[in-house]
């Protein structure tokens, strides 16, 4: 088991918004994170990653509890990549320093060697020919593919995907969907919050179910998404199809 939630809790103020989840990510596997907004998706993710502190139970990576706070968070994030729904590119610089900045300046990468491994992600996602660009010449969809590449040139052990694809125009959201579904034929760990239902039926292992801060359901695909036990996910899931997004 790569990654265990265990009684996870969040609260913001007098907002709960996780709580005593539970969740648990072989190596290799791809969970989907399905629910309404405020179910409690991004907040798990950036849990994870430790960019928000929990107030109760654990998270362990590999076996150490990552949530201990006498844990480097640092040292952890280098094997845990994060990727937002907004691509937190930064403007003035190009597409190859935006790649490299973390490796050369946070993990004391030597250059040369950063630069080649970014230049090898970018020619196998079709972008090598905008390594020397800056994001604004850049659709949505090359732009969100760059920060996926951003996070993976430091050979992270779990990749975590929040709504990668809602900024996106419905035509470049497919450039981007079939680069996460390249990453898993990889054997890349992924977790993604996602509304894209039908991605989430093609690419994940287990679909878990978000509501109130909890896993409700979880399971194949083909069953949570075609034939869920819980009546309140047929019920989210009804809302979904009459908005035409499964």
């Amino acid at each position: 088991m790569l990654l265990e939630c265990t009684e996870v809790r969040k609260s913001f103020g007098d907002a709960v918004v996780l709580d005593g989840l539970d969740l648990t990510v072989d190596e290799h596997e791809v969970i989907a994170l399905i629910g309404a907004s405020g179910s409690g998706k991004s907040t798990l993710l950036r849990c994870v990653n430790l960019l928000a502190e929990i107030d109760d139970g654990t998270i362990t990576l590999d076996g150490e509890d990552i949530t201990d706070p006498r844990v480097n968070a640092d040292v952890v994030r280098q094997k845990i990549g994060l990727v937002f729904q907004s691509y937190n590119l930064f403007p003035h610089m190009t597409v190859l320093d935006n790649i490299t900045l973390a490796p050369t300046k946070v993990h004391q990468r030597p250059a040369a060697e950063a630069k080649a491994q970014a230049m090898e992600w970018l020619d196998r996602v079709g972008l090598a020919d905008k390594a020397g660009s800056y994001p604004d010449r850049l659709s949505g969809g090359q732009q969100q593919r760059v920060a996926i590449v951003r996070a993976l040139v430091n050979s992270p052990r779990l990749l975590l995907l929040d709504e990668v694809t809602s900024a996106l125009d419905p035509e470049l959201v497919g450039e981007v969907l079939t680069m996460i579904r390249d990453l898993k034929g990889d054997g890349m760990t992924m977790v993604l919050a996602t509304h894209e239902m039908g991605f989430a039926r093609q690419v994940a292992d287990r679909v878990a179910f978000l509501d109130k801060g909890r896993v409700l359901e979880q399971g194949p695909p083909g069953q949570v998404l075609g034939d869920p036990v819980e009546a309140r996910t047929r019920q989210f899931l009804a809302r979904i199809i009459e908005a035409g997004r499964l």
